[in-house]
């Protein structure tokens, strides 16, 4: 074989690996093109799996947040509701107080005066006792 006849079998070489990349190329772009699709469709089943979940997400913690504002009311009632009773306790108590405790002392009072009469009887009558020993003498002695 001579110089030219080589030329054209390494062309033909040339061109067969050309065409073997070719077609590996094609088949890449082909598998690209599948798993591209498969991907998009699995892209699409997971939005329509994930947005009833998000939709119930989204549901759950807007009553979460109703039921944390229903809660904020309620303990808000309740302080009133405490702060109420303890006002009410304490003005129950003070009228219980007064009441009791005036006549308490009403009634100490006058058992202290009670006292302080029984005291000036004894007084009056060790004095009178000893006034009354001293006229009869004196009157004895004329």
């Amino acid at each position: 074989m001579n110089g030219g006849t080589w030329s054209v079998v390494f062309l033909g070489i040339i061109a067969a690996a050309t065409l073997a990349v070719a077609i590996v190329q094609v088949k890449v772009l082909l598998a690209a093109e599948r798993m591209t699709r498969r991907f998009g469709h699995f892209v699409d089943e997971f939005e329509r799996d994930v947005k009833p979940i998000l939709g119930q997400l989204n549901a759950l913690s807007r009553d979460a947040s109703k039921a944390a504002a229903l809660a904020v009311i309620q303990v808000e009632r309740v302080d009133q509701l405490w702060n109420d009773v303890g006002s009410k306790l304490d003005n129950t108590l003070s009228t219980v107080a007064s009441v009791i405790i005036g006549p308490a002392r009403q009634g100490r009072a006058l058992l202290a005066g009670f006292q302080a009469v029984m005291a000036a009887l004894r007084h009056y009558r060790s004095q009178g006792s000893r006034s009354n020993g001293k006229e009869e003498e004196d009157g004895l002695f004329i």
